[in-house]
């Protein structure tokens, strides 16, 4: 059943909620300055605090900001107002989602999150790295996956080594 095939009801909610889509970053935003306040307020602090700026000061600056935007953006957006696109953007709206290029890069993330632990980093972020390339459409099987095993080695003895910033190392621990 199409949009046009579905009763007036629904079409008209469809449209209502199309016109308004901008209301979803609002409720993200809404969620994460509540999440960001509710941690912020239930932080263990020590009580000894010197000066009036103490470690909770700017996450509740922080989501306090975050719910200040989400009310106004949603009183614009019920009031009419839209973003508008960039000057430069060659997005073309009408067209759907690129669902296998989301499920791809999603399907990689996951995979390097579970990864991560039992390979190491150099491993697993070149598969990062690489995956993401493949997803978002590079096709040279011989260059991506020497750029991606640089890259990844690269980060983790810049990260390890220079920044004393321990990842895990899987098979390479000690060798980087």
């Amino acid at each position: 059943m199409t949009t046009t095939d579905a009763p007036p009801a629904r079409r008209s909610r469809r449209t209502w909620l199309r016109e308004h889509s901008e209301l979803g970053v609002s409720v993200l935003l809404l969620l994460l300055g509540t999440l960001v306040l509710t941690d912020a307020l239930t932080m263990d602090v020590e009580i000894t605090q010197r000066g009036p700026v103490g470690p909770r000061t700017v996450p509740v600056a922080v989501g306090t900001g975050l719910l200040a935007v989400a009310l106004l953006l949603a009183v614009d957006v019920l009031r009419g107002g839209r973003g508008e696109a960039e000057g430069g953007e060659d997005i073309d709206l009408s067209e759907p989602a690129d669902w296998r290029t989301v499920l791809l890069l999603a399907g990689v993330f996951l995979a390097t999150a579970v990864l991560i632990e039992p390979v190491g980093f150099p491993v697993a972020g070149a598969l990062l790295f690489w995956g993401s390339a493949y997803a978002l459409g590079s096709r040279h099987p011989d260059r991506d996956p020497l750029i991606s095993a640089g890259l990844s080695v690269t980060t983790y003895a810049v990260f390890n080594n220079l920044l004393g910033v321990p990842l895990p190392g899987g098979p390479l621990t000690g060798v980087l």
